[in-house]
Protein backbone atom coordinates (compact mmCIF):
# COMPACT_ATOMS: atom_id res chain seq x y z
CA UNK A 1 0.00 0.00 0.00
CA UNK A 2 0.99 3.63 -0.68
CA UNK A 3 0.89 5.80 2.30
CA UNK A 4 2.27 9.29 2.12
CA UNK A 5 3.19 11.03 5.63
CA UNK A 6 3.06 14.89 5.27
CA UNK A 7 5.29 16.17 7.64
CA UNK A 8 7.48 13.21 7.72
CA UNK A 9 10.81 14.30 8.82
CA UNK A 10 10.01 15.46 12.43
CA UNK A 11 9.14 14.22 15.06
CA UNK A 12 6.33 12.28 14.76
CA UNK A 13 6.68 11.87 11.02
CA UNK A 14 9.78 10.42 11.13
CA UNK A 15 8.60 7.45 13.76
CA UNK A 16 6.19 6.29 11.96
CA UNK A 17 7.46 6.42 8.42
CA UNK A 18 10.25 3.69 9.94
CA UNK A 19 7.30 1.55 11.48
CA UNK A 20 5.16 1.37 7.92
CA UNK A 21 8.26 0.91 6.10
CA UNK A 22 9.04 -2.51 8.39
CA UNK A 23 5.27 -3.46 7.94
CA UNK A 24 6.40 -3.50 4.10
CA UNK A 25 4.37 -0.35 2.72
CA UNK A 26 5.75 2.06 0.78
CA UNK A 27 6.00 5.31 2.32
CA UNK A 28 6.39 8.43 1.40
CA UNK A 29 8.09 11.17 4.00
CA UNK A 30 6.70 14.75 2.23
CA UNK A 31 7.65 17.92 3.53
CA UNK A 32 9.00 21.20 1.46
CA UNK A 33 13.08 19.75 1.46
CA UNK A 34 11.15 17.13 -0.85
CA UNK A 35 9.22 19.25 -2.95
CA UNK A 36 6.15 19.22 -2.06
CA UNK A 37 4.70 21.91 0.00
CA UNK A 38 0.99 21.76 1.40
CA UNK A 39 0.92 25.80 1.29
CA UNK A 40 1.27 26.60 -2.15
CA UNK A 41 -0.03 23.15 -3.76
CA UNK A 42 3.42 22.37 -4.98
CA UNK A 43 4.00 18.45 -5.42
CA UNK A 44 1.00 17.48 -4.03
CA UNK A 45 -0.40 16.15 -7.18
CA UNK A 46 2.52 14.44 -8.33
CA UNK A 47 3.68 12.65 -4.47
CA UNK A 48 -0.19 11.69 -3.99
CA UNK A 49 -0.74 9.24 -7.66
CA UNK A 50 -1.07 6.04 -6.50
CA UNK A 51 -1.42 6.65 -2.57
CA UNK A 52 -4.27 4.94 -0.77
CA UNK A 53 -3.91 6.60 2.63
CA UNK A 54 -2.44 10.40 3.60
CA UNK A 55 -1.26 10.89 7.01
CA UNK A 56 -0.76 14.65 7.82
CA UNK A 57 1.42 15.11 10.81
CA UNK A 58 2.87 18.77 9.95
CA UNK A 59 2.42 21.49 12.04
CA UNK A 60 2.48 25.42 11.41
CA UNK A 61 6.24 27.09 11.45
CA UNK A 62 4.61 29.85 13.50
CA UNK A 63 2.37 29.67 16.35
CA UNK A 64 1.55 33.44 15.65
CA UNK A 65 -2.37 33.59 15.50
CA UNK A 66 -2.70 34.89 12.11
CA UNK A 67 0.08 33.17 10.57
CA UNK A 68 -0.95 29.56 12.34
CA UNK A 69 -4.76 30.07 11.03
CA UNK A 70 -3.55 31.06 7.42
CA UNK A 71 -1.60 27.62 7.37
CA UNK A 72 -4.10 25.33 8.31
CA UNK A 73 -6.60 26.90 5.55
CA UNK A 74 -4.29 26.76 3.53
CA UNK A 75 -2.63 23.52 4.10
CA UNK A 76 -6.18 21.74 4.82
CA UNK A 77 -7.77 22.62 1.50
CA UNK A 78 -4.64 21.87 -0.67
CA UNK A 79 -3.97 18.86 0.57
CA UNK A 80 -7.91 17.78 0.84
CA UNK A 81 -8.80 18.95 -3.08
CA UNK A 82 -5.86 16.96 -3.96
CA UNK A 83 -6.83 14.08 -2.51
CA UNK A 84 -9.76 14.20 -3.38
CA UNK A 85 -8.35 13.97 -7.19
CA UNK A 86 -6.10 11.18 -6.60
CA UNK A 87 -8.75 8.97 -4.82
CA UNK A 88 -7.05 8.72 -1.65
CA UNK A 89 -9.35 6.34 0.36
CA UNK A 90 -8.24 7.38 4.17
CA UNK A 91 -7.01 10.60 5.49
CA UNK A 92 -5.65 10.56 8.81
CA UNK A 93 -4.38 13.43 10.83
CA UNK A 94 -2.85 14.24 13.84
CA UNK A 95 -4.41 16.90 16.42
CA UNK A 96 -4.89 17.40 20.10
CA UNK A 97 -6.74 16.69 22.98
CA UNK A 98 -8.95 19.46 23.73
CA UNK A 99 -8.61 21.38 21.00
CA UNK A 100 -12.29 22.06 21.05
CA UNK A 101 -12.21 23.53 24.69
CA UNK A 102 -9.40 25.51 23.93
CA UNK A 103 -10.77 28.33 21.84
CA UNK A 104 -9.38 31.21 23.70
CA UNK A 105 -6.11 30.11 21.52
CA UNK A 106 -5.32 30.70 18.34
CA UNK A 107 -3.25 27.94 17.73
CA UNK A 108 -6.57 26.02 18.85
CA UNK A 109 -8.80 27.73 16.71
CA UNK A 110 -6.65 27.09 13.38
CA UNK A 111 -6.37 23.31 14.50
CA UNK A 112 -10.36 23.40 15.06
CA UNK A 113 -11.02 24.83 11.52
CA UNK A 114 -7.99 22.58 10.15
CA UNK A 115 -10.44 19.48 11.74
CA UNK A 116 -13.32 21.02 10.50
CA UNK A 117 -12.20 21.02 6.76
CA UNK A 118 -11.28 17.21 6.89
CA UNK A 119 -15.14 16.66 8.62
CA UNK A 120 -16.72 18.60 6.16
CA UNK A 121 -14.50 16.76 2.71
CA UNK A 122 -15.73 13.22 1.11
CA UNK A 123 -12.74 11.66 2.05
CA UNK A 124 -12.63 8.81 5.05
CA UNK A 125 -11.06 10.33 7.54
CA UNK A 126 -9.55 9.69 11.69
CA UNK A 127 -8.50 12.24 13.81
CA UNK A 128 -6.34 11.51 16.23
CA UNK A 129 -6.09 13.74 19.32
CA UNK A 130 -3.27 13.04 21.23
CA UNK A 131 -1.74 14.56 24.61
CA UNK A 132 1.14 16.17 24.60
CA UNK A 133 3.96 14.84 23.91
CA UNK A 134 6.83 14.53 26.65
CA UNK A 135 9.29 16.16 24.67
CA UNK A 136 7.51 19.23 24.38
CA UNK A 137 7.85 20.32 27.83
CA UNK A 138 10.67 22.49 27.60
CA UNK A 139 8.49 24.30 24.58
CA UNK A 140 6.14 24.42 27.56
CA UNK A 141 8.35 25.69 29.92
CA UNK A 142 9.49 28.44 27.29
CA UNK A 143 6.25 29.86 27.03
CA UNK A 144 5.49 30.46 30.69
CA UNK A 145 8.97 32.57 30.89
CA UNK A 146 8.61 36.24 32.44
CA UNK A 147 12.13 37.26 33.04
CA UNK A 148 14.26 34.76 35.52
CA UNK A 149 10.59 32.78 36.11
CA UNK A 150 8.42 30.07 34.61
CA UNK A 151 4.97 30.73 35.07
CA UNK A 152 2.90 27.61 34.71
CA UNK A 153 -0.86 26.38 35.63
CA UNK A 154 -1.27 23.49 37.78
CA UNK A 155 -3.78 22.11 35.93
CA UNK A 156 -3.98 17.95 34.23
CA UNK A 157 -2.27 16.76 31.51
CA UNK A 158 -1.57 13.21 30.67
CA UNK A 159 1.20 13.55 28.44
CA UNK A 160 2.55 11.01 25.82
CA UNK A 161 6.33 9.88 24.73
CA UNK A 162 6.13 10.02 20.93
CA UNK A 163 7.30 6.12 20.59
CA UNK A 164 4.06 5.62 21.44
CA UNK A 165 2.77 8.33 19.15
CA UNK A 166 4.00 6.60 16.43
CA UNK A 167 3.26 3.04 17.85
CA UNK A 168 -0.82 4.32 17.84
CA UNK A 169 -0.68 6.27 14.54
CA UNK A 170 0.89 3.26 12.45
CA UNK A 171 -1.79 0.77 13.72
CA UNK A 172 -5.12 3.66 12.69
CA UNK A 173 -3.06 4.31 9.53
CA UNK A 174 -3.36 0.52 8.81
CA UNK A 175 -7.00 0.28 10.01
CA UNK A 176 -10.30 1.45 8.62
CA UNK A 177 -11.12 4.68 8.99
CA UNK A 178 -13.42 5.90 11.71
CA UNK A 179 -14.89 9.34 10.37
CA UNK A 180 -14.42 10.32 14.25
CA UNK A 181 -11.94 10.68 16.58
CA UNK A 182 -9.84 8.19 18.46
CA UNK A 183 -7.91 9.51 21.34
CA UNK A 184 -4.54 9.07 22.41
CA UNK A 185 -2.34 9.37 25.94
CA UNK A 186 0.39 8.49 27.90
CA UNK A 187 -0.45 6.23 31.30
CA UNK A 188 -0.64 8.27 34.10
CA UNK A 189 -1.82 12.03 34.45
CA UNK A 190 0.35 14.45 36.10
CA UNK A 191 0.15 18.37 36.80
CA UNK A 192 1.45 20.90 34.07
CA UNK A 193 3.76 22.76 36.80
CA UNK A 194 4.88 19.28 38.14
CA UNK A 195 6.15 18.04 34.81
CA UNK A 196 7.89 20.61 33.40
CA UNK A 197 9.29 20.68 36.71
CA UNK A 198 10.84 17.31 36.80
CA UNK A 199 12.01 17.87 33.64
CA UNK A 200 13.65 21.25 33.91
CA UNK A 201 15.72 19.73 36.89
CA UNK A 202 16.95 16.49 34.96
CA UNK A 203 18.63 18.96 32.36
CA UNK A 204 20.03 21.26 35.10
CA UNK A 205 17.92 24.19 34.32
CA UNK A 206 16.97 25.44 37.87
CA UNK A 207 14.92 28.86 36.97
CA UNK A 208 12.00 28.78 39.47
CA UNK A 209 9.05 27.71 38.51
CA UNK A 210 5.84 29.96 39.63
CA UNK A 211 2.50 27.95 39.92
CA UNK A 212 -0.77 29.76 38.97
CA UNK A 213 -3.65 28.71 38.17
CA UNK A 214 -4.68 31.68 35.65
CA UNK A 215 -1.37 31.21 33.67
CA UNK A 216 -2.49 30.27 30.32
CA UNK A 217 -1.68 27.65 28.33
CA UNK A 218 -0.44 29.25 24.73
CA UNK A 219 -3.57 31.70 25.11
CA UNK A 220 -5.97 29.20 27.37
CA UNK A 221 -6.79 29.32 30.65
CA UNK A 222 -6.99 25.47 32.34
CA UNK A 223 -9.06 23.92 34.48
CA UNK A 224 -8.69 20.16 35.29
CA UNK A 225 -10.76 18.68 32.61
CA UNK A 226 -9.11 20.86 29.30
CA UNK A 227 -6.38 18.61 28.61
CA UNK A 228 -7.36 15.22 29.50
CA UNK A 229 -8.60 12.47 27.55
CA UNK A 230 -12.06 10.70 28.06
CA UNK A 231 -12.54 7.20 29.25
CA UNK A 232 -11.89 5.24 25.77
CA UNK A 233 -8.55 6.78 25.24
CA UNK A 234 -6.06 4.23 23.96
CA UNK A 235 -2.83 4.59 26.34
CA UNK A 236 0.71 4.24 25.76
CA UNK A 237 3.36 2.01 27.28
CA UNK A 238 5.67 4.36 28.74
CA UNK A 239 5.44 6.19 31.72
CA UNK A 240 6.65 10.05 32.39
CA UNK A 241 8.17 9.51 35.56
CA UNK A 242 10.77 7.05 33.89
CA UNK A 243 11.35 8.89 30.94
CA UNK A 244 11.83 11.93 32.84
CA UNK A 245 14.69 10.60 34.74
CA UNK A 246 16.88 9.95 31.49
CA UNK A 247 16.00 13.17 29.74
CA UNK A 248 18.29 15.04 27.59
CA UNK A 249 18.08 19.14 26.46
CA UNK A 250 16.22 19.94 23.15
CA UNK A 251 18.41 19.60 20.06
CA UNK A 252 20.36 23.42 19.66
CA UNK A 253 19.01 25.23 16.77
Amino acid sequence: MKIVVIGGTGLIGSKLVKRLETKGHEVIAASPASGVNTVTGEGLAEVLAGAQVVVDVANSPSFEDKAVMEFFQASGRNLLSAEAAAGVKHHVALSVVGTERLQDSGYFRAKLVQENLIRESKIPYTLVHSTQFFEFMFGIAQSGVQGDKVHLSPALMQPIFSDDVADALAEIVLGSPSNGVKEIAGPEPIRIADAVEKYLRQIGDKREIVVDNKTPYFGAVLNDKTLMPTAGVLLGRTAYSEWVKTATPPPAR
